[in-house]
């Protein structure tokens, strides 16, 4: 016999019912805490030379862009109101070297695609990678030595070069992803040395040593120069937590505008201390592997694309990011158009 208000044994429920709230779509409505939307959202490309698009196998739905596929991207972005893009350039084998001078070249790919977007679309902002992988005959982010030891400030001699040939190229905001020790304050007195004082910096300040990343290193090139090379000098050791509070300290003393935290979902609990504790711009990376997990999931039946995509980014949303570098930044948008 089902209890009703009259049967109701006295003391048996408690007057407080949070499920009450949880009654109606109004109601959860007007109670919601985090909010996803079209502005949190930042989308990564990957530019090639020549024309034409390249699908990426290990990431399906994303393909490798040349600079007149790249501008149609933008503009349905545009017309979509995603606020930014994140340009990764992917550089022919015979244009990478030790020295990764290609880098810094000012009819490279990546600056000759920032020119083809400032000019086509003024309004939308461009955010270049700084970092020497995708240059670099042996996919590490710096110039080794004859160890293969990666040096820290001969590299941030070269990322500085690459960070101004950007901000002259007309990227509003580079980001440093390289994780050498200096390289903010290097370029940012560079930046200001050369009058690109509203260049914004993007720190990776918060880039661990991550197995999620391989994906992207299959999409940019740098996976077969890499080999069994890893990065373990240089990016964050994923189990210490109170080192990245450090990093993003230094970073945003030298001169950062906005902090990233990289990878995304895994590392949730480092958002949140780091959004608790500075309180600045903290943006967050979700990477190619968590991507590339989700979409094999979905195309196994196994998950659904939209419904666990959109709950993912809003739970990197509830933890502190103030936007999020997604690769579900297209789709997102218009899925939050759809809902409304």
């Amino acid at each position: 016999m089902p209890v009703t208000r009259q049967n109701k044994p006295a003391g048996a429920y408690p007057a407080v019912r949070p499920r009450r709230m949880r009654r109606d779509v109004f109601s959860r409505r007007l109670m919601r805490e985090t909010r996803l939307s079209t502005d949190d959202l930042i989308y990564p490309l990957f530019v090639i030379e020549g024309r034409g698009r390249e699908a990426i196998p290990s990431m399906p739905g994303i393909e490798r862009v040349s600079i007149d596929e790249l501008l149609k991207e933008a503009a349905e972005l545009v017309k979509l109101g995603v606020p930014a893009v994140a340009l990764f350039p992917v550089t022919p084998a015979a244009k990478k070297s030790l020295d990764a001078a290609e880098a810094w070249n000012p009819e490279g790919i990546a600056q000759r695609a920032i020119r083809a977007l400032r000019k086509e679309f003024p309004a939308l902002g461009v955010i270049s990678d700084v970092a020497l992988d995708p240059f670099t005959t042996h996919g590490q982010d710096g110039i080794i030595d004859a160890d293969g030891y990666v040096q820290n400030d001969v590299s941030v001699t070269a990322l500085v070069r690459q960070a101004l040939s950007h901000a002259e190229a007309g990227a509003q905001v580079v980001a440093p992803s390289d994780m050498m020790d200096g390289r903010i304050g290097a370029i940012r007195e560079a930046l200001e040395a050369k009058g690109h004082v509203n260049t914004r910096i993007l720190a990776y300040a918060a880039k661990y040593a991550s197995n999620f990343y391989s994906p992207f290193r299959d999409a940019v090139g740098s996976a077969t120069s890499l080999g069994k090379g890893d990065k373990y000098t240089y990016q964050m050791d994923p189990a210490n937590g109170d080192e990245a509070l450090r990093e993003v300290a230094l970073d945003l003393a030298e001169g950062a505008d906005m902090v990233m935290v990289k990878p995304g979902l895994p590392y949730l609990d480092i958002v949140r201390r780091v959004k608790a504790e500075f309180g600045a711009p903290t943006f967050v990376y979700q990477v190619s592997g968590e991507y590339s997990m989700l979409m094999a999931a979905a195309a196994n039946g196994w998950l659904d694309e939209r419904a666990t995509a959109l709950e993912c980014l809003t739970a990197i949303k509830r933890a502190g990011a103030d936007a999020v570098l997604t690769y579900f930044a297209k789709r997102a948008a218009v899925w939050l158009r759809e809902s409304g």
